[in-house]
C-alpha cells in the first residue's frame, strides 16, 4: 500500500476534487493534512493530521512523521494550491521524498525569477522589475513607458494587482507600497492583446496533452470595470493556424521552468502584431472551473489524469477533443450581500440543455472580491457557436443584486 499525503489548509469542495483523484489510484492509502477537517459526508481520507498552519513546511514535514508513525513510510506528498508549492518542496527535501525540488517550485511560484528565467531561455515574456525603491520603479517606466502592471512577486489569480495608467498613480502607489529588498514589488509592462491559458499534462518533462482557454475578458480588465462578467471559454477546435505558436511555445517554458510530472497552467497573451509571450506559469492545475472544464472537453477525469501524472508519472491518453465548454461568472453591480438573483428561469430556458454544473450566488452571502464573482455556470455542446452564444445569454439575462 503507497502512503500518498495530500495538503490543503481548507477542504474547499475544488481541493477536495483532486484529493478523490488521489484517492481513485491503485494501492494508494491517501492521508490528508489540513486545517480543518472535512464534513463526514465529503471526507476522502483515510487519515489526517490537522495542524495550525498548513502553509509551514516544518508543520508539514512534522505532520507526516506522526503519519509516518501511525502507517509507514510516505511514497509522496502533495498538493494543488499555488501557495503551497514552495512549502511542500521544502517539506520533501527534509523527508527525503521525490518530487519537485525547492529550486523548481522557486522559479514557478517567483514570478521575477520565473521570467528571468524565461527570458534567459529566449522565451517571450513581459519586461518587467523586481522594485526594491521607488526609484527602480520610475526607471523602469520611463524606459518601458505605461501603462504597467504592479503585483507581489508571488502572487496568483489577479489578487493584489493593479494597472497604472499614470505617472501621478505611479508615484502615489510607490509611495504607499513603500518596496524594500525585504518586501520587494514586481512592476511589468503591460501586454496588450488576446488572453488565455495552456494546460499541458507532464510526464517526464514531456508535454503529452494539452488544452486551450480563451479568457473574455482578461481577469485583470473584470478587476478593474466592476460592471463586467467574466467569460472563460474553450474552443472545440484548436487549428494549427491559430495556435500552432502556442504548441510550440508551452513545451519549451516547461522545459526552462523544470517540471517533470503533473499539471502545468500557463496564462498567454497575443499581442496586437499577433506574437506570443507567457503571462504566468504554475506548476499545478489551474482554477477558476478551468479544471472542469478541462475534462469536460476531452471527456476525461481531470482530477484522476493529475494524480496519476503527480504521482504515477504516467498518463492514461490520449486526450480527444470532444467538446466545447465556457463558465460564466456571476457578479453585479454594487456592495453588501446578495439579495436576490434574477433571470435565471429565462435563462435556463435558453441554456438549460447545456449546463453541466452551476453554483448559484446564496442569498445573504456577502459581495466578493475576485473576478470569479459569487457563483458560476458551466455550459458543455459539441457546438463551440453554441456554447458562445450560451454564455453572452448567460451574462446578459441573468443578473445579482446587493443590499
Amino acid at each position: 500500500m503507497r502512503n500518498v499525503v495530500y495538503v490543503a489548509p481548507f477542504p474547499m469542495d475544488a481541493t477536495l476534487r483532486f484529493a478523490r483523484g488521489l484517492q481513485s489510484l491503485d494501492d494508494v492509502r491517501l492521508l490528508g493534512i489540513l486545517q480543518e477537517r472535512p464534513g463526514p459526508d465529503s471526507d476522502p481520507f483515510d487519515d489526517i493530521e490537522l495542524v495550525p498552519h498548513a502553509l509551514d513546511p516544518q508543520e508539514i514535514a512534522q505532520a507526516c512523521q506522526r503519519l509516518i508513525a501511525r502507517h509507514g513510510p510516505l511514497h509522496r506528498v502533495t498538493g494543488i494550491l499555488e501557495p503551497l508549492q514552495v512549502p511542500l518542496a521544502q517539506a520533501r527535501t527534509l523527508l527525503g521524498l521525490p518530487g519537485p525540488d525547492e529550486d523548481t517550485a522557486h522559479r514557478f511560484r517567483d514570478k521575477a525569477l520565473m521570467k528571468d528565467t524565461l527570458r534567459q531561455h529566449g522565451l517571450p515574456c513581459a519586461r518587467h522589475c523586481l522594485c526594491t525603491a521607488a526609484a527602480q520603479g520610475l526607471a523602469f517606466v520611463e524606459k518601458v513607458g505605461l501603462p504597467v502592471v504592479l503585483k507581489p512577486p508571488a502572487g496568483a489569480g489577479c489578487r493584489s494587482t493593479w494597472r497604472i495608467d499614470d505617472l501621478r498613480s505611479l508615484k502615489e502607489a510607490l509611495a504607499q507600497i513603500r518596496p524594500t529588498a525585504e518586501d520587494p514589488l514586481l512592476i511589468e509592462e503591460f501586454l496588450r492583446g488576446d488572453e488565455g491559458s495552456y494546460e499541458m499534462v507532464v510526464i517526464d518533462g514531456q508535454v503529452v496533452a494539452h488544452s486551450v482557454s480563451r479568457y473574455l475578458p482578461s481577469p485583470l480588465e473584470v478587476l478593474r470595470n466592476p460592471w463586467m462578467q467574466w467569460v472563460c471559454w474553450l474552443p472545440r477546435l484548436l487549428p494549427m493556424s491559430e495556435y500552432g505558436d502556442l504548441f510550440g511555445l508551452g513545451p519549451q517554458v516547461v522545459k526552462a521552468l523544470g517540471l517533470d510530472n503533473g499539471i502545468a497552467h500557463m496564462e498567454w497573451f497575443r499581442r496586437e502584431d499577433g506574437s506570443l509571450a507567457v503571462g504566468e506559469c504554475a506548476a499545478r492545475p489551474p482554477g477558476g472551473q478551468l479544471s472542469l472544464m478541462t475534462g469536460l472537453v476531452h471527456g476525461a477525469d481531470i482530477y484522476r489524469t493529475w494524480a496519476r501524472a503527480a504521482v504515477d508519472s504516467a498518463f492514461d491518453g490520449p486526450w480527444q477533443r470532444q467538446f466545447s465548454a465556457g463558465t460564466a461568472f456571476l457578479r453585479g453591480v454594487g456592495d453588501g450581500r446578495v439579495t436576490r438573483v434574477e433571470g435565471l428561469d429565462a435563462a435556463w430556458k435558453q441554456v438549460g440543455d447545456m449546463v453541466s454544473e452551476a453554483r448559484l450566488p446564496q442569498t445573504g452571502h456577502r459581495k466578493g472580491d475576485s473576478y470569479e464573482g459569487d457563483g458560476y455556470i458551466v455550459l458543455k455542446h459539441e457546438d463551440e457557436a453554441r456554447v458562445l452564444w450560451g454564455l453572452k445569454r448567460l451574462i446578459e439575462v441573468v443578473r445579482v443584486r446587493y443590499g
